[in-house]
């Protein structure tokens, strides 16, 4: 059945069909109508109502192909911008529209629904230690099965199946049956990454995957992020310190200074005076 367009956009053009159960081919049409999967307006937030401005007017878009990175100082507000965009901070003004579909206002249930199609990989990988590395990945798909079922393994032959493949993917299938706790920081951090592909995501939210781990890993988990995020057809907004590895790994960039936005655009042009402007007296 063809998608029922929107009214026009202002200046001309249909709009595509605002997100509800978003499909891979949704983003493949997204794409092919040269619109932003993800676009931030005028982005503030503040932890109190008296407390500092964290992030002062972030304006930035994510098209489809896009692994974007934000890099900046320590407290520049780089985890807040991320967390912000499934709203486990609540941005204080501006606008978040997720597949056309303002998000910032969204009732709680709703908000259920649009985190099924986030997927968040964390800075220190949130993982149930007591679990094994198989409900780690399968508790990707809490926001389908719900917490009871969940509670009682019970998820459908499908999910497991996939939980399997996406173990392999990442180099875990061997490990199925240990503990988180018994894993070393890599491979914490995979199955972080394939509990967030287990959910489906339109969107991958990363928080700072290399921080905990050493040059050679860290390397080699991003280079695993941005496989697996290319496979799957997920455009990835990545918060990270490592300068470097968002050069490598990075087609775009945003460089964040005191909660002000510095540099946006393609990470290729980026140059040793934008680094200067964004990290300040900061050693890179």
């Amino acid at each position: 059945m063809a998608m029922p367009l929107l009214p026009d956009r202002p200046g001309g053009g249909n709009v595509l069909p605002r997100l509800a159960g978003t499909s891979r081919s949704d983003i493949v049409a997204w794409k092919d109508a040269g619109m932003a999967i993800l676009e931030v307006r005028n982005l503030r937030a503040r932890y109190t109502v008296s407390g500092p401005e964290i992030l002062k007017g972030i304006s930035f878009n994510v098209e489809a192909d896009d692994f974007f990175a934000i890099i900046g100082p320590s407290g520049a507000g780089k985890s807040t911008l991320i967390r912000c965009i499934n709203r486990l901070v609540e941005p204080t003004a501006g606008e978040i529209l997720f597949f056309d579909r303002e998000i910032t206002k969204l009732p709680r249930r709703e908000l259920r629904l649009l985190r099924r199609d986030i997927g968040m990989i964390f800075q220190e990988f949130n993982l149930i230690d007591r679990m094994s590395v198989m409900d780690n990945v399968l508790s990707g798909r809490l926001g389908y099965t719900g917490t009871l079922r969940s509670l009682f393994r019970l998820f459908p032959r499908e999910d497991i199946q996939r939980a399997l493949e996406l173990l392999d993917r990442v180099g875990l299938i061997d490990h199925v049956d240990k503990r988180a706790d018994a894993l070393s920081g890599g491979q914490r951090q995979r199955v972080g990454i394939a509990r967030a592909l287990m959910q489906d995501p339109k969107l991958l939210l990363v928080d700072e995957p290399t921080s905990a781990l050493d040059p050679k890993i860290s390397r080699e988990v991003m280079a695993l992020i941005k496989q697996m995020a290319n496979e799957f057809k997920v455009p990835c907004l990545c918060n990270i310190h490592d300068v470097q590895l968002a050069m490598e790994f990075c087609n775009k960039t945003i460089g964040l200074q005191d909660g002000i936005k510095m540099f946006d655009g393609p990470t290729e042009t980026m140059n040793k005076g934008n680094l200067e402007k964004i990290y300040a007296m900061e050693v890179l």
